[in-house]
């Protein structure tokens, strides 16, 4: 294997989950480098993987940055590609040795989405099926099925890729962040396969978001998704279907409602996807439906 892998956690007030992930990941042979940043936590994180983990780069932010704070981990990564890990999710072994074979063999691939096993008894994330059994347009020197969407906990990337199209954006702050990504990812030309060989495991913590509250940040951020990347008529037709889901939603309601507060800030950074790309997401819509 010619590139290494930084593994990047993003965590916030997670310490016991997160000590947990650090153990499993400093048990693979060999142990990659590993970058924690904190999203201002206050239990203590920082100090404790500083104390328990002297040979992990710990970055402490002032607030919480939401999926942005992985692009500080990044940053700080020395290494040709990343790792995804979520503060309660760690790489099985020798899978980040295979995702870097993969690419270091196939130069344009920007992305390796992962198989994801939830829990002991290791059943695949719902997200799985949908990446193995993905209907995109597939070369035929395709390390694997080409997708549009990842789960961040279970993902490489080539650094400089995510460099490229700035990493995840500060307009969606967190849930759906990856779609967005994996969209700029193929407007930039970067290849996106998922591999089943290259696994990931997720324990979801105790200590989670409320549900209404993640429920109005997806329906939040698939509106704003939309005005970034999408043609108008379809801008159109999601912020028509949120505002009168809205009048009987308080969940939508309220992802109206803070849409609009975000939606010059999307403005300002909107780039419609190009043909080629608004198709393949057409595709895949006619999939789900």
């Amino acid at each position: 294997m010619s590139g290494g892998v930084t593994v990047v956690i993003a965590t916030r007030n997670r310490r016991q989950e997160l000590m947990r992930t650090l153990c499993r990941l400093h048990e693979l042979v060999p142990a990659p480098p590993v970058v924690v940043v904190d999203n201002g936590s206050t239990d203590g994180t920082v100090q404790a993987v500083c104390e328990q983990f002297t040979g992990t780069v710990a970055l402490a932010l002032p607030r919480n940055y939401g999926a942005v704070a992985r692009n500080f981990g990044v940053l700080a990564a020395h290494t040709p590609y990343v790792a995804f890990s979520d503060d309660d999710s760690w790489w099985a072994p020798g899978a980040l040795q295979r995702a870097a074979a993969v690419l270091d063999s196939n130069p344009s691939l920007g992305l390796v989405a992962a198989r994801t096993l939830v829990g002991p008894e290791e059943r695949p994330d719902p997200v799985t099926p949908l990446l193995a059994h993905s209907p995109l347009p597939r070369a035929p020197d395709a390390p694997g099925p080409s997708v549009l969407g990842f789960l961040a906990c279970s993902a490489v990337l080539r650094r400089r890729a995510f460099c490229e199209v700035g990493g995840f954006s500060s307009v969606l702050f967190f849930i759906g962040e990856e779609q967005l990504l994996c969209y700029d990812l193929a407007t930039a030309g970067w290849d996106r396969a998922y591999l089943h060989d290259v696994v990931a495991h997720h324990h979801p913590s105790m200590d989670r978001a409320d549900p209404q509250r993640r429920r109005v940040a997806e329906l939040r951020n698939a509106l704003l998704t939309a005005v970034l990347r999408r043609p108008r008529p379809v801008v159109i037709a999601a912020a028509t279907a949120l505002a009168r889901r809205s009048m009987r939603d308080v969940a939508a309601r309220t992802a109206l409602r803070e849409a609009l507060v975000r939606l010059p800030a999307a403005l300002r950074r909107r780039v419609p996807l190009p043909p080629a790309v608004e198709q393949q997401v057409r595709m895949l819509e006619g999939g789900a439906r």
